[in-house]
């Protein structure tokens, strides 16, 4: 009987795939493929992971697809800063773009493990993209930041360390204090905050990071994928291992 239920079930489910107009299903042989479907999960529902498996690596080859479209739609903006503020080599082989906010507790670890990768390997190119996400106070920080790039790029990188590496909120009074210390005259700087510049690249930064969906900080760009959180040095370090070994994060 069950063999039999078996064959019809097998046949309807034939005729439901066939390309070729078939006749609609009885409730009865709607019971019986589902009785033998019911069956076969109940004793074999390994079979359901292997799905999810399935399901969750056809989702992966998708968003790489995604996001390597959009990484190319991005254009050459992504990849870019102006001379001098480069972190690591502006030669390097490889390049990582950090989508940062100064007030990301997040992203002042990676700051640690950005160092340590720099250092390990004279090859690698860090670009920093400022997307104040957290308020009022990430906006002003990076004004004074962008701002203070455009009049010393040569320390922006300096700038940005010792910012980001500063205890309790970024705003304006502890850029511009920063900024003081390194040098650079805050009425310079205060000019500089007005200029269309500044505006031009938090919304350019902005249209890049909407773009390749990037809602939260620290978040990369690497190759071919966007990579969000702070995945920490050893995660970093494979990717641009693979990187160099095939010219994909993942080989």
């Amino acid at each position: 009987m069950i063999r039999k239920s078996l064959l019809a079930a097998t046949a309807a489910a034939l005729a439901l795939a066939s390309p070729v107009p078939a006749m609609a299903l009885t409730a009865g042989e709607k019971t019986d493929i589902e009785a033998v479907v019911r069956d076969y999960l109940i004793r074999n529902p390994e079979v359901l992971l292997e799905a999810m498996d399935a399901l969750q690596a056809k989702r992966q080859v998708q968003e790489l697809a995604e996001q390597k479209e959009a990484i190319a739609l991005a254009g050459p903006n992504l990849f870019a800063t102006p001379a001098g503020t480069v972190f690591g080599n502006p030669q390097g082989d490889v390049t990582i773009v950090e989508f940062f906010d100064y007030n990301c507790g997040y992203c002042k670890k990676a700051m640690t493990d950005m160092q340590a990768l720099v250092e390990a390997d004279p090859k690698l190119r860090f670009v920093l993209k400022e997307v104040p996400v957290l308020g009022p106070q990430s906006m002003e920080a990076s004004q004074v930041s962008l701002a203070f790039r455009h009049v010393a790029p040569e320390r922006y990188v300096d700038f940005h360390m010792k910012l980001l590496g500063l205890k309790g909120v970024a705003n304006a009074d502890s850029a511009l204090t920063v900024a003081e210390e390194l040098g650079v005259d805050e009425a310079a700087i205060r000019t500089a905050m007005t200029s269309p510049e500044v505006e031009e690249t938090l919304k350019e930064d902005a249209r890049i990071a909407e773009l390749l969906k990037i809602t939260g900080t620290p978040s990369y760009v690497l190759a071919n994928e966007v990579v969000p959180g702070a995945i920490g040095m050893e995660g970093l370090a494979e990717k641009i291992a693979n990187v160099r070994s095939c010219g994909k994060t993942a080989c």
